[in-house]
């Protein structure tokens, strides 16, 4: 048994397929194969249960996995201490965020962070919530941005940002020109959501729930993205409430329009998620230190 082969086999079950792990690896199907077989050797044992055509992990290899990964994240971070101790070394930084974050804020912000340490290679993994958490927890990032509640006690969880969530409406929408309206005038107009899932969806409906309005709302159409949200509100098909970092765009060439409600303030934070470590990894120390300071 050699690191190699934990690595492997960490990968095919992080990819849940040889053919994809053997492409990342850059290396055949049949020396992914042999290591696996390697690894089932010496512990005497299946790892997969290769029936009906499709890889599962069998019990032992659930076992195995979070023991493997440890060594093999262990190993690569006693690597990258002892690369700089000599003077030579790489160090890399996975990032994980919500596709807000990840869309809207982040772009910048990492283009700053390079131009600071050129030295650090980068990789930046988007999705929603509970899949980057999930990543995070599976060691494929080191770190994740991410908006609303984070409910496992086992991360680490701090603020790094704060953004507001505001209603905006089409450019001739009758509330164009007003400076404020009713909160209950909402349930009066088609509003348009995230999908159920989506950190901000959970966050608007909360706060209009403890209003009462929530269950007032019957006229209402749930897209996939930001952006088409933005393109729907933009069309005149309805309103919505979106973090303002999404459309600051459109807010300064007059595309949308916000609309202040009255009484009514919503922020949401933005959190920094980490895993507690044996050993702090250099890339993720210096991206801590400059998003706390930007």
């Amino acid at each position: 048994m050699n690191i190699e082969s934990l690595m492997i086999f960490c990968l095919v079950v992080d990819e849940g397929s040889i053919s994809q792990a053997a492409r990342l690896r850059y290396i055949s199907q049949p020396a992914v194969t042999r290591q696996i077989h390697q690894l089932e050797d010496h512990y005497c044992t299946l790892l997969f249960d290769r029936t009906d055509g499709k890889l599962k992990v069998t019990e032992a290899g659930k076992v195995l996995y979070p023991f493997a990964k440890a060594i093999v994240e262990d190993f690569n971070r006693s690597k990258e201490a002892i690369q700089h101790e000599t003077g030579n070394y790489d160090v890399n930084l996975r990032v994980g965020a919500t596709l807000t974050i990840g869309e809207y804020l982040l772009p910048g912000l990492l283009g700053r962070f390079k131009k600071q340490f050129p030295e650090i290679k980068l990789s930046l993994k988007i999705g929603n919530t509970p899949s980057i958490l999930e990543s995070l927890s599976d060691d494929v990032i080191d770190l994740a941005l991410v908006e609303g509640v984070v409910e496992n006690k086992n991360f680490n969880v701090r603020k790094f940002a704060d953004d507001e969530l505001i209603l905006v409406c089409p450019a001739d929408h009758p509330w164009k020109d007003r400076t404020e309206v009713d909160i209950e005038e909402l349930s009066y107009e088609r509003v348009i959501w995230r999908e159920a899932i989506s950190g901000t969806r959970m966050i608007v409906e909360n706060a209009l729930k403890e209003y009462k309005v929530l269950d007032k709302i019957e006229s209402y159409m749930e897209l996939g993205s930001t952006q088409s949200i933005k393109s729907a509100v933009e069309a005149g098909l309805g309103v919505s409430i979106l973090p303002r970092l999404t459309v600051a765009t459109e807010l300064k060439y007059g595309v949308l329009r916000e609309v202040n409600i009255t009484g009514f303030i919503l922020t949401r934070g933005l959190w920094m998620v980490q895993k507690p470590r044996r050993f702090r990894r250099m890339g993720v120390d210096h991206f801590v230190d400059f998003i706390q300071k930007d």
